[in-house]
């Protein structure tokens, strides 16, 4: 009969108590940080890739993919290569390495995707895929170290599975609700990846008391810091949603832009509140002008505020009208009021909100006027879209009140007709105006796409005096009702709080402004 006793011979069972310096503490240590790494990697990416893929369904759930393909990559790769190489010998590296792409990223990151963004996605997966892998590979390389014997494998192996979730968790969280709102990504990414080379240099010199790599790693340190100060795509500042940029108008004095991830979201003059430039807003100002009786004070609120253009339009043009903002980035907020001359008296009150849960707040017929324009080129809050959301609009305003919409899309434009589908699914008059061959009203020529903006309310619009507001301000815009616009909609979905493919739906921006 064989002899069992042969158990004790397996690699697990291998005497590695005289392994220098990995207790359980500094294991788990390693595991936990090595972890959390991984998670503010994956996070901090989306908000790199953002001005150029947007922040969409598609870029989340193609960054959520990359880096779970890294953790099973990094586990499995790691699992087999500590079976067959001292993994004490490969902690070090695979916390350094991931040091250096890891600061190289943002430099790289915006480099590809300012000047050869077709290779981004192919560029953005490697940086997400070599650092999650290898950190990835630190948990079972530990394991290995910390497996002395087969009796307590059961304990080893659950006790570092566990830090090693809690790490994830700490850095999701972390990441979420404290870094992004306190520093700029590149600081995150930068400051994450010298404290991998730290640890890569400590463990060197821990396991086998020296760590030749250290001056390679410094000198790779220094050149990410380096790029990513140089590198394109910076901005003023880094909000929690967005890299903004405020940019002066060479030709008018108070004149600012406020781009938000390399779009131009809103132009303000702070001297002058009543110019409008882009033609979007003179077409919502025109609804306003034309539905309510000249110069008579309104209640508004507006989903989305960006530079608060329109509501310091109506406080300048109408004297006594109070508008309230849900704008759901403090970030902006903070550059309204210290680069965009948003004073505390200018009847204008900005929640830092979401704009759903905002609605839910306001009581029922209350307002005459409510604005939306949380709406990207490349990206939208899905839930401010659906039946659900708009039926809580009309629930807010009064019996004369309206719902003014501004809407982005290009190509076949089928987000815009799913939308327009919806808002007649809830209100009992629906306009949309827009250029003639963008809304169904030319006989020839492809659509261009941009800007279209919606009117819903249960009251008729005087569309004729709406045509005249238009042409005053000469945007070369009409507007589209009735038969014309039930064609333009036709086979369109209605979007409700089940079923909102506003992602699928939405075809990609043309050019990084707004008209």
């Amino acid at each position: 009969m064989p002899c069992v006793t042969g158990l004790s011979a397996s690699p697990v069972a291998e005497d590695t108590a005289h392994r220098p310096g990995l207790g359980p503490r500094l294991a788990a240590v390693l595991v936990f940080g090595a972890s959390a790494a991984v998670l503010v990697v994956e996070i901090v990416a989306l908000r790199l890739l953002a001005p150029y893929l947007g922040l969409t369904l598609e870029t989340s759930t193609l960054v959520i993919g990359i880096a779970l393909t890294a953790i099973a990559l990094g586990s499995w790769l790691g699992g087999r290569v500590a079976d067959q190489v001292d993994p004490l010998r490969l902690l070090a590296p695979a916390l350094g390495i991931p040091g250096v792409v890891v600061a190289l990223t943002p430099a790289v990151l915006r480099g590809v995707g300012e000047w050869a963004r077709p290779a981004l996605i192919l560029v953005a997966a490697l940086t997400i895929l070599v650092p999650g892998a290898l950190l990835s590979a630190v948990t079972p390389l530990v394991t290995k170290v910390r497996l002395t014997s087969l009796a307590e494998t059961g304990t080893v192996v659950g006790r570092l599975s566990g830090v090693g979730t809690v790490g994830s968790i700490v850095g999701t969280v972390l990441t979420g609700f404290v870094l992004l709102s306190r520093l700029p990504v590149s600081g995150i990414l930068f400051g994450l990846g010298a404290l991998l080379v730290i640890a890569s240099v400590a463990v060197g010199l821990r396991m086998r008391g020296r760590s030749g790599a250290a001056p390679a790693l410094a000198l790779a340190l220094a050149a990410g810091g380096l790029a990513a100060s140089v590198a394109p795509g910076g901005c003023d500042v880094e909000t929690r949603y967005h890299c903004a940029d405020v940019v002066a108008d060479p030709d008018r004095a108070g004149g600012r832009t406020l781009v938000l991830d390399g779009v131009r979201h809103s132009y303000v003059d702070a001297g002058d509140p009543a110019h409008l430039e882009f033609t979007y807003v003179k077409a919502v100002a025109s609804v306003a002008d034309a539905a309510f009786p000249k110069g008579s004070p309104l209640t508004a609120h507006h989903l989305g505020g960006g530079g608060l253009t329109l509501p310091r339009y109506l406080a300048a043009t109408r004297p006594g009208t109070r508008s309230t903002v849900s704008e759901i980035d403090d970030g902006v907020v903070r550059i309204d009021r210290e680069r965009l001359g948003l004073r505390p008296r200018a009847g204008v009150d900005v929640r830092t909100e979401d704009g759903r849960l905002g609605l839910r707040r306001l009581d029922t017929g209350s307002l005459d006027l409510v604005v939306g324009d949380a709406f990207g080129g490349v990206s939208v809050p899905w839930h401010l879209t659906t039946v659900e959301a708009l039926t809580e609009v009309r629930r807010v305003l009064a019996r004369d009140g309206l719902y003014v919409v501004n809407l982005i899309d290009h190509g076949e434009q089928a987000f815009a007709k799913a939308e327009l589908a919806t808002l007649r699914e809830v209100f009992g008059h629906v306009a949309l105006l827009g250029e003639p061959v963008d809304i169904g009203l030319a006989r020839s020529g492809a659509p261009a796409g941009g800007n279209v903006v919606a009117v819903a309310s249960d009251r008729p619009v005087d569309l004729t005096a709406v045509r005249m507001a238009l042409d005053a301000r000469r945007t070369g815009w009409t507007t589209a009702t009735g038969d014309t616009l039930a064609a333009w909609t036709a086979g369109a979905p209605v979007l409700t709080d089940d079923y909102a493919p506003v992602d699928q739906l939405l075809q990609p921006y043309a050019s990084p402004s707004r008209r």
